[in-house]
């Protein structure tokens, strides 16, 4: 899409232009009040901001992305903040209120006037386009031309380098958005590489675009490319003080064999004295504690953070989490009832604490329960009620899935365990998910030692069809 400039420049010349005969009078040639109205339009339409990104998720998915960005927290030096506001305001204005919309929109030029100690900058563009159409929203015309104006102002005084390309800080702020919604990877990256190719002095671009490279990483097989850590590395001596980075850093050399043990100990050190948010790299670390220390150890981390921060709902999130991993991997037998009923006062109040975005801990509730000495009937009658729900096809997946996985691993059901990957597999939405249910029909069907097994041949030969089947199983 052409910089807003460019546009209004074409739009003006079609409206001033004058034909050859005699000059155009109010009354041969009137600029209506629809004109007007299209006129407006038309230059909202051509601003880069996020009514403008095709951001269009349902209100299960906006709430999920605001609990993530609330957990970001907003403590002071955080160069995302006015980014995190901006997508609240968007957020906000999506599920209807656009009192607080606005707020967040006026945070958002406060923490970039304080973050780039500057009351005027192109990264101002995005959030006075959010602005813009705010207020066209509302009803109020001249506010959202007078922010289009403001936006034409900055496009002028702080040009991009081409017509075919935006400001380093528009894409920037974009593919920062997109990673949020877990847009094309491929098209993030490219966002994120032209705004450092622009501006490679700002180093926060470029942490962010490796940690959502990381992120990209998380369940693939492989784990990432070879030359990633090198990548890693290098954001790393470019932002010393990014504990995120630095924790991701020692997971992947522990990953390769590595003895990190005691530089696992003086990171944690570092997180502990640092605000609690969710890029301070507390869960990279306690996932590196759980696989290559001890998970008693990830726990005693877990719990020793909540003690110094009792109240910080993503910190009860990551103890129940090491709970989780506790009982459901690394017990070999029933686990001690006081970890159990940890796990599950840790689950309950998370669940409470995360109201929107909670399927994944009440599926995680429901695997505790069936781990316990008498909770198979309790886990049941949960998984039972999550079936019933009227779910997005997305979160139906995740739920059969894991369904699945507990036929099979709790309840010894392996065919009824077949019938739940199949109709998890069945949705056409790609995911982790989807990819292992795959995984684990395709190896049933290569045992060849299952009944079903040709109809699960059928299933998988159907499902490489362009066109997806929902089979009602």
């Amino acid at each position: 899409m052409p910089p807003c400039h460019t546009f209004y420049a074409r739009f003006d010349r079609l409206y001033t232009d004058t034909p050859s005969k005699a000059p155009c009078t109010p009354r041969t040639l009137p600029f209506s009040a629809d004109q007007s109205q299209t006129t407006l339009v038309a230059k909202l339409e051509a601003l880069q901001c996020h009514f403008t990104w095709d951001l269009e998720p349902n209100k299960t998915k906006l709430l999920y992305i605001n609990d993530k960005l609330v957990d970001i927290g907003t403590e002071e030096g955080n160069s995302w903040l006015g980014h995190i506001y901006n997508l609240q305001g968007f957020i906000q204005y999506k599920l209807g209120s656009t009192e607080d919309a606005q707020s967040f929109f006026n945070k958002a030029a406060e923490a970039f006037s304080q973050m780039r100690n500057a009351d005027d900058g192109p990264w101002l563009v995005v959030n006075y386009g959010n602005l813009a159409w705010l207020h066209h929203h509302l009803g109020d015309q001249a506010e959202s031309e007078a922010y289009l104006s403001k936006v034409d102002a900055l496009m002028k005084n702080y040009p991009s380098p081409s017509q075919d390309e935006l400001h380093a800080e528009t894409y920037a702020e974009k593919a920062w958005t997109l990673l949020k919604f877990r847009a094309d990877r491929e098209l993030v990256a490219d966002y994120f590489q032209r705004a450092i190719r622009m501006q490679p002095d700002m180093v926060e671009w470029n942490t962010s675009h490796v940690i959502g490279l990381a992120r990209a990483f998380k369940h693939s097989d492989t784990g990432p490319p070879a030359d990633f850590l090198e990548k890693v590395r290098v954001a790393m001596e470019q932002d010393p003080e990014n504990l995120y980075l630095a924790a991701y850093y020692l997971q992947q050399r522990a990953k390769k064999g590595e003895d990190v043990e005691d530089e696992a100990h003086e990171l944690v050190e570092k997180v502990l004295r640092n605000p609690v948010s969710s890029y301070s790299g507390i869960k990279v670390i306690l996932r590196a504690y759980r696989n290559y220390v001890n998970i008693d150890e990830a726990i005693d981390l877990a719990e020793e953070a909540l003690k110094h921060h009792p109240d910080k709902r993503y910190l009860k999130r990551c103890a129940a989490l090491c709970y989780k991993w506790k009982i459901i991997y690394f017990c070999d037998s029933r686990p001690k009832k006081s970890t159990t009923d940890r796990a599950v006062s840790l689950h309950e109040e998370v669940i409470s604490l995360y109201p929107h975005s909670s399927l994944l801990k009440k599926i995680d509730l429901a695997n505790i329960h069936a781990k316990s000495e008498h909770g198979m009937a309790e886990a049941e009658q949960m998984y039972q009620d999550l079936l019933r729900r009227d779910l997005k096809p997305a979160d139906k997946q995740v739920l059969y899935h894991q369904y699945a996985r507990y036929l099979n691993y709790d309840q010894r059901d392996e065919n009824k365990s077949i019938q739940y990957h199949m109709k998890a597999a069945a949705i056409p939405h790609q995911s982790f998910y989807r990819e292992n249910s795959i995984n684990i029909l395709e190896k049933i069907k290569d045992r060849s030692r299952n009944r079903m097994c040709g109809e699960i041949k059928e299933f998988l030969t159907n499902l490489q069809e362009p066109v997806f089947v929902f089979y009602n199983i």
